[in-house]
């Protein structure tokens, strides 16, 4: 490719976070959250008001928005799997279009391929799972074994407020610093004056916070902790998955009040460290005007909302996202979709289509994508079909179309918690369960199909 193709090409600033519900931040309509880097990105682009995860836990989401497939389709539906190696990814795809492609933080991989596509990874993420290892011994895997195992969400909460997860922070900090150093050399290079700026850059910045641990410094959490509403003795819904993990019974309301206000303080934490590298973008002589930016999350938080904690649920405050795109001030200007709030539901899984738009890459022959490009979104137009899926560790599924939102439960399947249907628009609180409303029939049939077809 020349040198003129790969200079055309704007750079791409990938952003993400873990475990951030779409609540959780001004531009949400949060007036306690501080977030004034993501309300900017917000107001100076694209926002996407109903975005999703395609799984509410960590890995499948990651891997299936790195391919642009469901979770059943690229072969990644539990915690501990991995794409194969080589895997067609829109970091391979960009640099196969003259992209350098550099990931500092959370990819979350623990198969043989730690790189899936990146020219470069820097960080403390880099970790082949005991699945993908080749042992003479078996090694430990008892539940009482070191190292095997996790806290309880209780617990979790119950030691939340004031202070600094190395799982965590130090992580993220680590992260940041390489980030900043990389760049440094790639735009910069002031003692060998090779800088790299001639060619297109994917930089992915990917941060663990908000993830448990809870914890955050002194000054934020003294500024949130009086000002959280925090949910507490909610009812647990009554579903054998959905009201699974319910914790109010041991804890306080004052433990989840102070988890509460960490969880705020670490997202308080993660919208400066992003202006702090944007900052350092600037710094280096970058118009970020001329860059694409996202920022998103694999998936929400509980945060004791229906009694329970953490992920896998399809509630809004688990399987929703947030998600805002900006592109570039150019088209910006042409769209005219500066401060755009886009209804559309959404996946992740649109990420490689898009992606590949902002860098005039083609989509890949032989490799099927299961998003679409948000690009026509950002111009006005909007989707025909309008649905998103979800799914998790392989026997649940969700199908959101419109404001409908419709869960099946195969391990119930002979029970009549198998099935649940939410209507956003009448009972946005997802209270009620619809399943047996008749003015639904109609749509549960539509759902049933759709539900076969995707082979659930």
């Amino acid at each position: 490719m020349s040198d003129d193709a790969t200079a055309s090409r704007p750079n791409i600033l990938l952003l993400m976070s873990d475990e951030h519900r779409y609540d959780v931040a001004g531009f949400a309509g949060n007036d306690v959250i501080r977030t004034p880097f993501l309300d900017e990105l917000s107001a100076t682009g694209v926002t996407f008001d109903n975005a999703y995860t395609p799984s509410p836990i960590c890995i499948p989401c990651r891997q299936s928005m790195a391919v642009g497939q469901r979770p059943r389709t690229c072969g990644v539906e539990r915690y501990g799997q991995d794409l194969p190696p080589n895997s067609m990814t829109f970091a391979r795809r960009l640099g196969q279009f003259g992209y350098e492609t550099c990931c500092a933080g959370k990819l979350h991989h623990m198969g043989p391929d730690q790189m899936q596509g990146w020219s470069r990874r820097l960080g403390m993420d880099l970790h082949i799972g005991d699945g993908f290892r080749d042992f003479e011994v078996a090694p430990p895997a008892g539940p009482d074994d070191p190292g095997i195992g996790k806290w309880s969400d209780a617990k979790e909460v119950a030691r939340a407020g004031i202070g600094h997860g190395p799982a965590t922070q130090d992580v993220d900090e680590y992260a940041l610093v390489g980030a900043e150093l990389f760049t440094s050399e790639y735009f910069a290079d002031p003692f060998y004056d090779r800088p790299q700026s001639h060619r297109p850059l994917l930089m992915m910045l990917s941060f663990v916070r908000p993830h448990y641990p809870y914890f955050t410094d002194e000054d934020r959490f003294c500024y949130y902790l009086n000002r959280v509403a925090p949910y507490y003795g909610e009812p647990v819904f009554d579903h054998p998955f959905l009201g699974s993990r319910g914790i109010d019974d041991a804890v306080s309301e004052r433990e989840v009040r102070r988890a509460t206000a960490a969880y705020y303080g670490m997202i308080d934490e993660i919208d400066a460290d992003y202006a702090r590298f944007t900052d350092h973008l600037e710094h280096l002589g970058q118009d970020l005007d001329d860059w694409w930016i996202v920022y998103t999350s694999d998936h929400g938080e509980m945060l004791g909302q229906h009694g329970v904690w953490e992920k896998q649920k399809f509630f809004e405050a688990s399987a929703r996202v947030p998600l805002v795109v900006r592109p570039p001030r150019a088209l910006r200007d042409e769209w005219q979709c500066e401060g755009r709030r886009v209804s559309d539901n959404v996946s992740l899984l649109d990420l490689f289509p898009t992606l590949c738009d902002a860098g005039s890459a083609t989509s890949p022959d032989g490799h099927a994508l299961e998003g679409a490009s948000l690009v026509p979104l950002m111009q006005g137009t909007s989707r025909a079909s309008n649905e998103v899926t979800s799914e998790f560790d392989g026997h649940n599924l969700m199908i959101k179309r419109g404001p409908l939102k419709y869960q099946w439960y195969a391990r119930h399947a002979d029970t009549p918690h198998a099935e649940v249907l939410f209507d956003l628009d009448a009972d946005p609180a997802e209270s009620r369960n619809l399943i047996d409303e008749p003015r639904y029939a109609k749509d549960l049939l539509a759902f049933r199909a759709r539900r076969v077809e995707l082979g659930f």
